[in-house]
């Protein structure tokens, strides 16, 4: 019996860990438009130009996991399957020294986040040398991706979403609600890009204190836990015939007061080194002249007054303050699922197939492509002799 269910549990894990994302949309987003203004000024403009581009595509590896298989093992490393005492000692930081040890199976299902930012950078810096400009913007956006979940220390254990101590929901909570509702109290602004010349040294590095802040990210929400009851901890939805429960506003604001400082030194970090490895591959690609590759070659002065503005606030660390963040522009918000404010009102657990437990609201969608003719929407009116007429309404809104 107990040969039946460890694999049964191991591979529900394993799907799970794999629909589990970092920083959601929002925090991406932010990650990646803070590194272009942290960029040297023979990159900042090119990077300025195509920042909305950027920005959107931040997003594109959480948002094919589901369509691709090999895709979530690339977003986390579960650094305590290797050991609990020493896996920093005893896990090559080489890929192929990995393989020869551990067998490139268990790497994909452990995770392979610190090589995948290395395939990344690689990637990027021969889209620098071929003058690709979508390659060059296309990596730089994954780059950005998944050095931003190597900043995330829920991404280096297999207790992933405290599912292992009762604590399911922590992940959405500590990476996605708490920047979302707490961003104006938050740092932004980083140091500037600079050289990078043993990349694979640096990510480890940040892997390593990722791994370190796990301790407190799991104990500060039990201290918690013990003197807030469930019935306001958790807050339940129920839609579309499933139960979802998450963290309470009232739970995540205390969990702000205890990591959010934490959460802030992160979410600061990332840039940083984004940037840095963008530049590092502009490097070694040799310097091409980036606004060779823009039409028109040199930025308007729009462009010019609005990046002012923006590095001006970033300076100040106002970005958010000022809603400059791409990230905050709002969309139509999607169907709200009744909410039940108590856990006393539910009369039994969750089912098995509910949404899994402690997702955060969905982050906003990439705002879509205006499509003309998609936009028209068909009206019927009646005319006098009561005859249907149909005419076109443009703008409608999605």
């Amino acid at each position: 019996m107990k040969k039946t269910i460890l694999p049964l549990l191991l591979a529900a894990l394993m799907l799970a860990h794999g629909t589990a994302g970092a920083w959601g949309f929002f925090g991406h987003r932010v990650i990646s438009q803070v590194a272009v203004y942290e960029l040297p000024s023979s990159m900042q403009a090119f990077y300025y130009r195509h920042m909305p581009e950027l920005v959107r595509l931040s997003t594109a590896p959480d948002e094919r996991r589901n369509d691709d298989p090999t895709e979530a093992p690339k977003h986390y490393i579960d650094m305590d399957h290797y050991s609990e005492d020493n896996p920093f000692g005893k896990m090559p930081r080489q890929y192929d020294k990995a393989v020869e040890k551990f067998k490139a199976d268990t790497l994909k299902k452990y995770g392979t986040v610190p090589w995948v930012v290395m395939e990344m950078k690689d990637n990027l810096t021969e889209a620098f040398r071929s003058r690709d400009t979508a390659a060059i913007v296309k990596f730089s956006a994954e780059l950005s991706h998944y050095v931003g979940d190597a900043f995330v220390p829920l991404h280096t254990t297999i207790n992933y979403d405290g599912q292992l101590t009762d604590q399911k929901g922590l992940h959405s909570l500590w990476e996605s609600t708490l920047p979302e509702k707490y961003i104006n109290d938050y740092k932004l602004d980083g140091e500037p890009a600079k050289y990078i010349k043993d990349p694979l040294t640096a990510i480890w590095e940040v892997i390593q204190q990722s791994y370190g802040f796990l301790g407190e990210t799991f104990d500060r929400a039990t201290k918690i836990e013990k003197v807030m009851k469930p019935e306001v901890r958790f807050t339940f939805s129920h839609k579309y015939g499933k139960t979802s429960r998450r963290y309470s506003d009232a739970f995540a604001a205390e969990y702000e007061k205890a990591v959010g400082g934490m959460v802030d030194y992160r979410l600061k970090g990332a840039p940083t080194l984004v940037s840095s490895l963008w530049y590092s591959a502009w490097q070694d690609a040799g310097k091409p002249d980036l606004n060779a590759l823009m039409t028109p070659s040199k930025p308007s002065k729009e462009e010019k007054a609005k990046l002012s503005t923006e590095l001006s606030a970033w300076k100040k660390n106002t970005l958010a303050q000022d809603q400059l963040l791409l990230a905050q522009q709002k969309v139509k918000k999607a169907e709200a699922a009744d909410e039940i404010k108590s856990a006393k009102d539910m009369e039994e657990p969750a089912p098995a197939n509910a949404t899994e437990v402690g997702a955060a609201p969905a982050a906003p969608a990439p705002a879509p492509e205006v499509n003309p003719a998609a936009d028209k929407v068909k009206i019927k009116t009646k005319g006098k002799d009561g005859s249907e007429k149909v005419k076109l309404k443009g703008d409608a809104q999605k």
